[in-house]
């Protein structure tokens, strides 16, 4: 578990969150294989909507691009191992 550390990128979340995020990774990949990261993304939304309420989204890979608007306080983007894992609540755009 988190043998290899985590290096956040960019975040709004709170510490103790930034903290799960980072340790949700690390399980699932004790679980699931590196490259299947649909199964690792679907453990760590499941893991933030049971913790946290429902609406998280979770975005895993090595090379992805995206656009998106978040609730204030429930981004975060991190690299762990060789993966890079978006986490964040989904909002209502103002545009």
């Amino acid at each position: 578990m988190l043998e290899g550390k985590a290096l956040i990128e960019d975040t709004d979340m709170p510490l103790k969150m930034q903290i799960q995020a980072m340790a949700s990774a690390s399980h699932a990949l004790d679980l699931f294989d590196v490259f299947d990261y649909k199964s690792i993304a679907a453990h760590i939304k499941k893991d933030f909507d049971k913790k946290y309420g429902g609406g998280w989204q979770c975005v895993v890979g090595s090379n992805f691009g995206c656009f998106f608007t978040h609730s204030k306080g429930s981004f975060i983007y991190f690299t762990l191992e060789t993966l890079k894992f978006l986490i964040f609540k989904g909002a209502v755009s103002s545009s």
